[in-house]
């Protein structure tokens, strides 16, 4: 696989554009599993001129206290020789800099607007590619210079910001630190070695560059240091010697520096049996076929991490819904096809796609019986009422034949009890619908990001449920009161004669009714309740499933419809207010499945083309 750093310049330039560089946040973050190189060293350690030796340009900011205040993600792309050299900003995409006098402004001018003409530092990269034929394929990151001391103007925090924003980008496993230290000042004073042993004890991910070898005390060299004797890493120590303040005052021209860095190395009888790993040029050689390496090994497990997070960007976006519609039609159909699938769902709760349709059944073959049954009717067919009944109904002379108005009135008396088992069967169907419109509404995942519409399609269905509820309860008390309206004679005619005659023949026609006759009217009486109370028991359920359950399922939110239809724009928009969290939330992580998205068609692109 070639061009591997640039791969992963890529992806890093689509890091920053999409709002990824590692910070601590609630979204998943690409930025910390690619591999990067991070410039670490003191004030004053020799960092910028480094960094300006390993590109051969002059183009970072200069002068006193923290100069470097966002970290500067350097991409060197090496081009054909003869190409002119140029420099790019990613906030500048179509601007090209050839003048590197231009470029130090721009990262000043960047700085600022980010930060404010404070000294105040800022974890935001700056994104800067630099294209010559004098580089190497390497990037870089340099962050701001630790330092012991707050200077005037910026805040007594400021050191430990600075210490924790290189901390949070050197303690990731996948970042190679690149620690700059001063051979002119104790290597247990560096302030770079001691934050990478911190993080990195074994010395697995530090490169060692020592720099100021030239300005070391005469009689003193770092030979010790270089040979890896004082202070041992995994990578040999390299040695640089910059130019010097003069020369940069005097625009010593970087070619010649490298050069004249060179001859150093290769006369200076300490240094010259290291000569051939020594220099800038050889610095940035071995970085950039170290950065490779790592990237290489890295790619197999980028590729599956991005895999995975791709798809759980993927559940929280489909969990969390799609954005609303801007135009009115676009509002009103969001709002018929949330409410589509809340009837959906409802439809399945009723026919036992979903549970909870069997509970209404229960009521139908357990709970009305079992009322039914319970009312006994005792106190209508007491003897004492039933005296008291069949007496009143004769008036002030004693039938004839049969006590018939007696009779309709102890039936109809003991039929009206129905009423209530009727009323509670209505009503118990009712709680039920009405719990699965909650269970429905619930399970409607598109209702969860529209609180509003969720609270009015809940009162809708209430209220229309609480319609079909009053018709029901109408029509299934019809039935109650048609059996007491009109008796089934049949059932009558079919007793036998004698009773209906009178009874026992010895007894006086006058005598009012001895305990025995009226404990038969009693019995009769009880008989045909029963008969009609068993055809209720099949009637009032089919009166209930009618007028409620039928019309649930055909009708739950036809008047919700009406009133849509009717809505003036303002509340339909209402309708579809979402939490501003949740809108957020979503554009967050719409944003980061784009780069996600991108850097996985990026590294997938370069698999195929190896």
């Amino acid at each position: 696989m070639e061009n591997l750093i640039s791969l992963v310049n890529k992806i890093q330039r689509a890091c920053t554009a999409l709002g990824d560089h590692g910070e601590a946040s609630a979204l998943p973050t690409l930025w910390d599993s690619l591999p990067a190189i991070a410039v670490v060293g003191g004030q004053s350690s020799g960092k910028s001129s480094v960094l300006e030796s390993v590109v051969g340009k002059d183009f970072l900011p200069r002068g006193s206290g923290i100069v470097t205040r966002r970290p500067l993600v350097l991409q060197l792309h090496k081009i054909s020789e003869g190409s002119r050299e140029y420099a790019e900003f990613l906030h500048l995409p179509r601007k090209r800099f050839t003048d590197f006098a231009a470029v130090r402004k721009e990262i000043q001018d960047e700085t600022d607007r980010e930060t404010g003409r404070t000294k105040q530092i800022s974890s935001v990269p700056i994104h800067l590619s630099i294209f010559s034929p004098n580089v190497v394929n390497l990037t870089l990151i340099d962050l701001p210079g630790l330092t012991k001391v707050a200077v005037e103007g910026q805040p007594d925090s400021i050191v430990q910001d600075i210490e924790n924003m290189v901390r949070s980008y050197i303690e990731k496993p996948n970042c190679i630190i690149l620690a700059i230290s001063p051979a002119n000042q104790d290597l247990a004073t560096s302030d770079a070695i001691k934050i990478s042993r911190e993080v990195d004890p074994t010395g697995e991910r530090t490169m060692g560059v020592l720099t100021k070898i030239d300005l070391m005390d005469k009689g003193t060299d770092a030979v010790e240091i270089l040979e890896g004797k004082s202070y041992r890493l995994k990578f040999p120590w390299i040695g640089v010697v910059n130019r010097s303040q003069q020369d940069i005052n005097k625009n010593v021209d970087m070619i010649a520096a490298r050069r004249r860095e060179r001859e150093y190395f290769a006369t200076t009888p300490e240094y010259k049996h290291l000569a051939h790993r020594m220099g800038s040029e050889h610095l940035a050689k071995m970085l950039s076929k170290h950065l490779e390496t790592v990237i290489k090994s890295k790619i197999p497990g980028i590729q599956s991490l991005i895999s995975k997070t791709i798809s759980e960007l993927e559940t929280e976006l489909s969990r969390l819904g799609k954005p609303i519609a801007a135009d009115a039609g676009g509002k009103l159909y969001s709002i018929m096809e949330i409410c589509r699938i809340f009837d959906s769902i409802y439809k399945e709760h009723l026919d036992g796609v979903r549970p909870g349709g069997d509970k209404i059944y229960n009521v139908f073959d357990n709970q009305l019986p079992a009322a039914l049954k319970r009312l006994q009717f005792d106190k209508q067919l007491a003897m004492e009422n039933i005296r008291k009944l069949i007496t009143e109904a004769d008036g002030y002379q004693p039938h004839l034949i049969a006590p018939e108005q007696g009779y309709r009135r102890l039936i109809e008396s003991t039929l009206v009890t129905i009423r209530g088992p009727a009323e509670a069967a209505v009503d118990a169907v009712h709680a039920l619908l009405k719990d699965l419109v909650h269970k429905a509404i619930n399970e409607t995942l598109e209702l969860k990001q529209y609180p509003g519409l969720r609270v009015e399609v809940a009162n809708a269905a209430i209220e229309s449920l609480d319609r079909m509820k009053d018709e029901s309860k109408k029509a299934t008390l019809k039935l109650v009161d048609m059996e007491c309206s009109y008796l089934t004679v049949d059932f009558f005619r079919k007793l036998p004669q004698d009773v209906e005659k009178g009874g026992n023949p010895s007894h006086s026609i006058f005598d009012r009714y001895n305990d025995s006759y009226l404990r038969r009217i009693g019995t009769n009486v009880l008989s045909y309740v029963n008969m009609v109370c068993a055809s209720l028991r099949n009637s009032i359920p089919k009166s209930i499933v009618y007028c409620q359950v039928r019309e649930a399922k055909r009708s739950l939110l036809d008047h919700f419809f009406t009133d849509l239809g009717k809505m003036e724009q303002k509340r339909l928009s209402s309708l579809l207010n979402e939490d501003p969290a949740v809108m957020e939330r979503r554009a967050a992580l719409a944003k980061r499945l784009e780069l996600y998205r991108s850097a996985q068609a990026d590294i997938d692109s370069a698999a195929w083309s190896k």
